[in-house]
């Protein structure tokens, strides 16, 4: 997962913590993003971390003490009793400082290592959908290519005005669909894109504009929720929707 950037359109947050750990409803946006993996069976993470690392690593050094109530002796850690039980406690989760400055395509070369050869799933740490993702492997699986991307017609941010030949206003529509796909994160990856990356690739412009030209990147469309949490405002639209028990991302129970 990539959680690394600096958030600078949302200094009202970031300047004290790393986007990814921005609260929605108490909990980081990454924890949410993480459950919808753990849904479907998805459990085991690396976390491309950067700016305000530790804030990262603390939260799941000590997811623990963080979540849960707890007996424990002074002076022996090790002594801890955790009363009750969490989900996660059975997620593996790996931190990696990727460092501060590394753009997207450098996070992941850097985190080769923990990936076993195998193909993953990789998203971004800022952004919620109720991706299908087995449906996502599966077209990954039979597109043969070397990369999966997850595609959405975003909302419009504006409403538009049609209007005729006259200049009169004719109609109104509220943040309509926009024509175009972009790009929304929820990727699988093939071994094979590490020989795309190096220390200092952009993934978006580098990697995968390249996987493309050898036609080796396969589009998956997502009809569903998508909100990318860039502002602060954005932010706050996330906890209104959790806070009124309507979370579109919330499938698991």
């Amino acid at each position: 997962m990539l959680a690394g950037g600096l958030g600078t359109r949302m200094r009202e947050e970031t300047e004290y913590r790393p986007k990814p750990m921005v609260e929605i409803g108490g909990k980081p946006i990454l924890w949410h993003i993480m459950k919808v993996f753990a849904s479907y069976g998805h459990t085991d993470f690396v976390i491309c971390a950067g700016y305000k690392a530790e804030s990262i690593q603390d939260y799941f050094f000590n997811f623990g003490p963080k979540n849960m109530d707890f007996t424990i002796t002074l002076g022996s850690q090790e002594s801890a009793i955790f009363h009750g039980s969490h989900e996660e406690f059975g997620w593996t989760v790996t931190v990696a400082q990727t460092g501060i400055d590394t753009p997207t395509g450098g996070r992941l070369k850097k985190v080769e290592k923990y990936l076993g050869g195998e193909s993953f799933l990789c998203t971004y740490g800022d952004g919620l959908a109720p991706v299908d993702l087995d449906a996502l492997v599966t077209s990954h699986r039979e597109s043969k290519k070397i990369a999966s991307m997850t595609v959405t017609k975003p909302v419009s941010r504006f409403g538009v005005v049609n209007f005729d030949e006259n200049r009169t206003v004719t109609a109104f529509r509220e943040k309509p669909m926009t024509e175009n796909f972009v790009n929304i994160g929820y990727f699988v990856f093939d071994s094979g894109i590490f020989g795309f990356l190096n220390d200092h690739s952009v993934l978006e412009e580098d990697a995968l504009t390249s996987v493309a030209a050898a036609k080796s990147l396969n589009a998956f469309v997502h009809k569903g929720f998508w909100q990318p949490m860039d502002t602060y405002r954005e932010s706050l639209i996330f906890n209104e929707l959790w806070n009124s028990g309507k979370a579109p991302w919330k499938i698991w129970s």
